[in-house]
């Protein structure tokens, strides 16, 4: 029997949520499109995942090229 080569690879969500729409909003940086929300974050996670899925499905085979998401940083300004 062949055995399919996978690659596990770990994308990083920045979620936010809104109280104007009472939803969860996720997006992936570096990733053109990946973006949706939910109303709880299992559903947004869901949500997330599938539209990842979807993204991806064009960079097939470049998936090296896209952004490396890096991390957060906190700034403090006076306001």
């Amino acid at each position: 029997m062949d055995k399919v080569e996978q690659n596990v690879r770990t994308f990083t969500a920045y979620i936010e949520y809104d109280p104007d729409s009472n939803l969860y909003v996720g997006f992936i940086p570096g990733v053109p499109g990946a973006h949706t929300q939910g109303a709880t974050l299992d559903e947004l996670q869901k949500n997330l995942k599938e539209v990842l899925e979807l993204c991806l499905e064009e960079f097939q085979g470049k998936i090296e090229e896209l952004p490396r998401f890096v991390g957060l940083q906190q700034l403090e300004i006076t306001v």
